[in-house]
């Protein structure tokens, strides 16, 4: 709860020097009807600081919570355990920053783990080069669009029905102000991915196809004949990547072609935190990185030959005139680069391939079990740890249903797609380290309860 210190007295002296009256003389701006016409009903003027805690403490009960019950939710954004040494290790004081120095050849520690960071990331994706973060993975998803429409010099990009909608919906909402068309589908609740439909609608004003791997669906594809089919056309592949722990078990994108690889990092160093913040992933080939947004921090050595770490790329408008920036993206995810650095440090090569490993088995499992509740279908035939079932019914209500016995049954494709009937049969299973076989029973009993 925040302390706020300001007397009547502070306040009517800072209205004062703005030329205000009162508090209210600084919303006008907000219409009418927008505003509250008097107290919030049902609320008390006034509580002790004591009240009030337990108050919120007895509504924050009321939320289930993701580590207390069965938890298969994924769809973007996992649950994975989070050593605590990367808690610990990110509150050092020499990283312990949510933002970036301003003159960062002054912080050798912050380039220097950015470095590192960028070095995972590129690794991971199968790429030349990687940025030193963004956002999450849905704004680097769109910062890929635009980049694609500045080397090419299309504005047309192909999105996969399996992209999440969630992505789509912020290219839609950007796009609004580029021009860019956005050809969009639906994913189709089947074994089979859309790359055979995506080679067919590419022609010469495509300036990109943007496909999720492994999908919305948990669908797993062989991006290599995408990737040839865009360079035919001298158009961009860019893959997007939700999960990377998978990447520690399946093929990088990267080394099937794909020109930018993008992806969310919070399944490594960084807990699911209500939604965020979170942290986007970024590479690209060689010959792309002038257009890449965001920057780049490069290793160096110092007039006295010691080795030293410089920003050796930034193309972000806040360091560039604005007509030439590639983006208008103005900082990267410093801590939450920390916590995915850190976290990958820890794992080592060995111990991502591992927990991927370990991840996929559990899913195997989980399948095979739920496969056998009379009137569920597993889609998939291929996945990493997140797979789609098909109910034989409406999956929403089911969640509910489940909830309400105490199991987080996973994201319903009604809640993803509201309105779309094909899909609304659908549910999305994850799986993840910390799922055990208890869970899965207790997942696989309530589901066929419900569904009886």
């Amino acid at each position: 709860m925040r302390y706020l210190p300001l007397t009547s007295t502070d306040r009517t002296d800072m209205l004062s020097v703005i030329g205000a009256s009162s508090i209210d003389d600084l919303f006008v701006d907000v219409p009418e009807a927008a505003r509250l016409d008097g107290p919030i009903r049902d609320l008390p003027m006034h509580a002790s600081e004591m009240a009030v805690e337990r108050h919120m403490t007895a509504l924050a009960r009321q939320n289930m919570v993701a580590g207390e019950v069965p938890f298969f939710l994924g769809a973007g954004a996992y649950r994975h355990h989070v050593p605590a040494s990367v808690d610990h290790l990110i509150q050092r004081g020499e990283f312990l920053t949510a933002y970036t120095p301003y003159q960062p050849e002054i912080a050798q520690g912050t380039l220097q783990m950015l470095f590192e960071f960028q070095t995972q990331v590129a690794r991971l994706l199968g790429t030349d080069v990687a940025n030193a973060s963004m956002y999450d993975g849905s704004t680097a998803c769109w910062e890929a669009i635009g980049m694609a429409r500045r080397i090419t010099r299309r504005g047309k990009a192909i999105l996969s029905g399996g992209l999440h909608p969630h992505y789509v919906s912020v290219a839609k909402t950007m796009a609004k102000y580029t021009g860019d068309v956005l050809d969009t589908a639906l994913p189709v609740l089947d074994a089979e991915t859309d790359i055979d439909a995506l080679i067919a609608k590419i022609d010469g004003d495509t300036s990109c196809v943007v496909v999720q791997y492994p999908d919305i669906l948990g669908r797993i594809a062989d991006l290599t004949p995408l990737a040839d089919a865009c360079h035919a056309s001298k158009a961009l592949l860019i893959a997007v990547v939700t999960e990377p722990v998978a990447l520690g078990a399946i093929r990088a994108p990267g080394e099937m072609d794909a020109d930018i690889v993008v992806g969310e990092g919070q399944s490594l160093g960084v807990g699911l935190q209500f939604g965020g913040p979170y942290v986007g992933l970024f590479g690209c080939k060689e010959k792309y990185v002038r257009q890449m947004p965001g920057r780049l921090c490069g290793e160096t050595v110092d007039a006295n030959g010691q080795r030293g770490f410089v920003l050796t790329l930034s193309t972000r408008e806040q360091h560039i005139r604005r007509e030439k920036a590639t983006s208008n993206i103005c900082t990267n995810s410093g801590l939450c680069a920390l916590a995915f650095s850190i976290h990958m440090t820890l794992l080592g090569e060995a111990g991502l391939r591992r927990l991927a490993a370990i991840n996929h088995a559990g899913a195997c499992r989980a399948a095979d079990r739920l496969a056998k509740v009379p009137g569920v279908t597993v889609v998939n035939d291929t996945f990493f740890n997140e797979f789609t079932l098909d109910l034989g019914r409406e999956a929403r209500p089911i969640v509910r249903d489940l909830a309400d016995r105490g199991v987080l049954a996973g994201v319903s494709l009604g809640r993803l797609y509201p309105g779309e009937d094909a899909l609304a049969n659908g549910l999305v299973v994850a799986v993840t380290e910390t799922t055990t076989q208890d869970d899965v029973e207790a997942l696989a009993t309530a589901l066929q309860e419900a569904l009886a």
